[in-house]
């Protein structure tokens, strides 16, 4: 694969009220309609995320994505990315499909191969357990990021691996490490991991730019109240 070159414009990068969503947490309910529902509430970035597709499905997932957004007349203001499935991206836009970047962990393909593959204008952004991105912050090079994913605030179903250290035990990300993880870091950073709306006035006072959930918002009985409530409560909450 050679370095795209992208037309579609990229939009400001607003991590605020992020979704991350994949066929398997909508409760069977189409992957564009919970999408629809967030970003017409508040949301401003979206997360196609699946361990159970496949390429083809996920192209499919953008495509779908990516119209309601452009329906919604948002594309100049949501991001939209897939993750860790470099291919999907690329498979996308060749397509002709507006898909602005990837979210990668530690684990996954380096960022700096995305950012070589996907050009200098991709949103490209990287997560892990919050120890290992302080670690991370202080002595790695950061060019090819534009934002870290941190976490987990609680146990999740939606990610039941996400938060198991070395030895395979469970561990939560405390507030005062996420403060400092905001203090050292000179990205922004977003956090998610069982996040639901109570959490996000403490969240905030964090100092860190905006939230991710999945089953808060993909799994409510009513996904666009679920949204709005916390978008709402982001934007009113002081840091």
């Amino acid at each position: 694969m050679k370095t795209q070159d992208y037309s579609f414009p990229i939009p400001p990068l607003d991590l605020s009220a992020y979704l991350v969503v994949g066929p398997e947490n909508t409760k069977g309910r189409p992957v564009a309609t919970i999408v629809k529902a967030a970003i017409t509430n508040g949301f401003t970035c979206v997360q196609i995320r699946s361990k159970v597709a496949g390429a083809r499905e996920l192209i499919s997932l953008c495509e779908e994505a990516s119209t309601v957004i452009a329906e919604a007349n948002l594309s100049n203001k949501v991001t939209l990315l897939v993750d860790d499935r470099l291919d999907v991206v690329y498979g996308a836009r060749q397509k002709g499909i507006k898909v602005d970047g990837i979210h990668v962990g530690q684990s996954d393909i380096p960022p700096e191969i995305c950012r070589e593959l996907l050009g200098p204008n991709a949103i490209i952004g990287l997560s892990a357990r919050t120890t290992e991105l302080l670690d991370y912050v202080k002595k790695c090079d950061t060019s090819s990021i534009d934002y870290f994913g941190a976490g987990p605030l609680h146990k999740t179903a939606s990610k039941p691996d996400c938060g198991l250290d070395e030895n395979g035990h469970f561990a939560t990300r405390s507030l005062s490490e996420l403060s400092q993880l905001h203090r050292i870091s000179s990205l922004p950073v977003v956090v998610g991991g069982g996040v639901k709306e109570k959490d996000l006035p403490a969240l905030k006072q964090t100092g860190v730019d905006g939230f991710f959930c999945i089953s808060a918002v993909a799994g409510a009985d009513n996904p666009a109240q679920a949204a709005k409530q916390m978008s709402s409560l982001w934007k009113e909450a002081h840091k």
